[in-house]
């Protein structure tokens, strides 16, 4: 059994691991798209969006119902993206931690 020192040592390299990551997922890129492409939303893996891109050739009145879609889409794509690159990660992260199955991090 570890000493309570060991413990909250590790748990403070733990915490700074942690802070480290989080920042590092704001560095990585995600893009959704949806409408074949004609859509499409960048994203950083932390969920902060980046930019939108519309192909011209929606760009029209009668579009806008199908343009309001696509956007929903993409975005929901690539939220999608950006909670998978965060999972795997955070994944590297608690590897080698002995924690409880399920239990997530941070806190």
């Amino acid at each position: 059994m570890k000493s309570i020192d060991e413990i909250l040592k590790m748990a403070a390299n733990v915490q700074d691991e942690l802070a480290k990551a989080q920042a590092n997922l704001d560095t990585i890129e995600v893009e959704g798209a949806a409408g074949g492409g004609l859509v499409k939303v960048r994203a950083s893996a932390k969920g902060r969006i980046i930019g939108v891109a519309i192909d011209e050739s929606l760009l029209a009145p009668s579009e806008k119902t199908m343009i309001e879609d696509l956007v929903a889409a993409a975005f929901n794509d690539a939220r999608a993206k950006a909670d998978d690159i965060s999972g795997k990660e955070m994944g590297k992260m608690t590897a080698g931690l002995p924690l409880p199955p399920g239990f997530k991090l941070p806190f």
